[in-house]
């Protein structure tokens, strides 16, 4: 009789660069950001190896965001200022979900600037 490991991981560094570019949707549908690569991240990460590990990152990154969006529209009334930050948000939320699909088709482990750790 034959014994199957079911438990071994694969290494598909396509869907963790497809689940950072998945980050990319919040452009197009609006919370599409958020739900997409918790979706991928729920139903693949005892599967492929490293998924855990980015999917929490992209978790943290997506719900900090949402922070900062939320305490920047006040900041707006107060100082102004909340329009800049508002700003900065938006190239952050940009541009670190290509950073890390490059550095997940590298092997690489993302890139966690100005993430708060709700998920460890």
């Amino acid at each position: 009789m034959e014994v199957i490991n079911h438990t071994t991981k694969r290494t598909d560094t396509n869907l963790l660069v497809i689940t950072h570019l998945s980050q990319l949707l919040g452009y197009v549908i609006g919370f599409g950001s958020l739900i997409v690569p918790l979706i991928i991240w729920l139903s693949s990460k005892e599967k492929v190896e490293g998924m855990d590990v980015h999917g929490k990152s992209i978790v943290n990154f997506q719900i900090s965001l949402l922070l900062y969006i939320v305490i920047s529209i006040p900041a707006i009334l107060l100082l102004g200022l909340g329009l800049l930050m508002l700003i900065g948000v938006c190239l952050l939320g940009f541009i670190m979900p290509i950073v890390n699909a490059i550095r997940a088709s590298n092997g690489e482990a993302p890139n966690e600037f100005m993430t708060i750790r709700f998920i460890s």
